[in-house]
């Protein structure tokens, strides 16, 4: 059942304040997070219809907030992107079979999926980090971790978490990094590229 209610107390600057209930008078803590609306600030005596909820201490706050004049948005299920899952599927299993016909070393392989591990590890942290106001992930440590080989982890990361999957400037320089990575392979396939992986790794 939703409520409603007045916002009465409203910090601006941490983005937090306090909503008093029309049916009892008691005080709900709600934080800017809780508005259907982020581009609307709320103000003192604003007029809000809420729904009661607890934070991660069980503690009662304000959710799924809309100020008065604001209309309902219908939650729309945010489906999961197949293709670029099975993308990231794909080039995997290509690393795999250019092993199996030994044009490339299994330490190839291996890399590539602990480094897919770890980057998928990352924007999951990440991720829980934006929703806790916690410290976060450099975009530069995420786009590294994607150029050196843990790009097909960053891609299944960003489909399956919905992290970083729509900021257009995050993006572009994430399929960048996904060419040269993708570019390097390739010339790993030539007889140039396999002479100086072979020199490295001896």
């Amino acid at each position: 059942m939703r409520k409603k209610g007045k916002v009465t107390t409203w910090h601006d600057e941490k983005a937090f304040g306090f909503v008093t209930r029309f049916d009892d008078g008691k005080q709900v803590f709600i934080h800017i997070t809780a508005f259907s609306n982020r581009n609307r600030r709320p103000q003192i005596n604003d007029v809000v219809t809420f729904s009661m909820s607890t934070d991660k201490q069980g503690r009662p706050c304000a959710a799924n907030a809309v100020l008065a004049g604001d209309k309902i948005k219908p939650k729309v299920a945010r489906q999961r992107s197949t293709p670029a899952i099975a993308a990231a599927v794909l080039f995997l299993i290509a690393v795999g079979t250019s092993i199996a016909l030994n044009q490339l070393p299994a330490i190839i392989g291996i890399a590539y999926a602990t480094l897919s591990l770890i980057t998928f590890g990352a924007y999951a942290w990440d991720k829980s980090a934006a929703r806790s106001d916690a410290w976060r992930t450099a975009e530069s440590t995420l786009h590294l971790l994607g150029l050196a080989g843990g790009w097909p982890g960053a891609l299944i990361a960003q489909q399956t978490l919905r992290h970083k999957s729509s900021k257009t400037s995050f993006l572009a320089v994430f399929w960048v990094t996904v060419l040269l990575n993708c570019g390097a392979v390739l010339w790993l396939h030539t007889e140039s590229g396999q002479a100086a992986l072979e020199a490295f790794l001896t």
